[in-house]
């Protein structure tokens, strides 16, 4: 009786091992930042039109936890963390024009820098799709746009999604960032779901 039930249960133990073997871990958020920056990995796409550098990164649920734990590791906040930010699915979308914010280059039309600011702080809900094959779509939980005022090379964007397994299980998603008034038409990113269903973490 012992050894059947050993023998259904090693089905499930082999698909645990397999799938914890899919999954990077590292010491520190600075070697995991370098993974998740390598394009091969599955978590950062790049493409270049007109002109205009996108660059769109994933962040790991462990990177935005060490973030906020800081220098106070406490085993049962990590948890709560994890459990908190692991709910969804954080990107960074940096846009660029001869290195610079995308507003610098509007920055002599008042009409069209007004309109480029209202669209960046407000209206990305409406530029921005996640969406399946079968064109089913991943709304859009929340982004937050900071103005940097010329003081950075490239204007970025917190993108955030829900984590949603129905959505996970496709072989990927499209992310899509609509025409933002840059001559560049429709920017897609095919993302990588093997990779976020198996993303990095860190031993804490």
């Amino acid at each position: 009786m012992l050894s059947m039930i050993k023998n259904k249960l090693l089905p499930f133990y082999l698909l645990l091992l397999l799938i914890s073997s899919c999954t990077q871990t590292f010491e520190t958020a600075e070697e995991m930042n370098s993974y998740i920056k390598e394009e091969d990995n599955g978590y950062l796409y790049k493409k270049t039109v007109a002109g205009v550098d996108y660059v769109l990164q994933y962040k790991p649920t462990d990177l935005l936890v060490n973030q906020e734990l800081g220098d106070k590791i406490n085993p049962s906040q990590i948890e709560k963390l994890r459990k908190q930010y692991g709910q969804y699915l954080y990107f960074n979308l940096s846009m660029s024009k001869n290195d610079q914010e995308l507003l610098n280059g509007v920055a002599g039309d008042k009409a069209k820098f007004g309109q480029m600011v209202n669209e960046l702080a407000f209206g990305m809900e409406e530029k921005l799709h996640v969406y399946t094959p079968a064109k089913d779509t991943l709304e859009l939980a929340d982004f937050i746009y900071p103005r940097m005022y010329g003081m950075s090379n490239s204007t970025s964007i917190m993108i955030v999604y829900p984590r949603d397994p129905k959505y996970l299980k496709e072989e990927y998603l499209n992310f899509v960032v609509e025409e933002l008034g840059l001559d560049t038409g429709d920017i897609k990113f095919k993302l990588d779901t093997k990779a976020l269903n198996n993303e990095p973490q860190l031993r804490f």
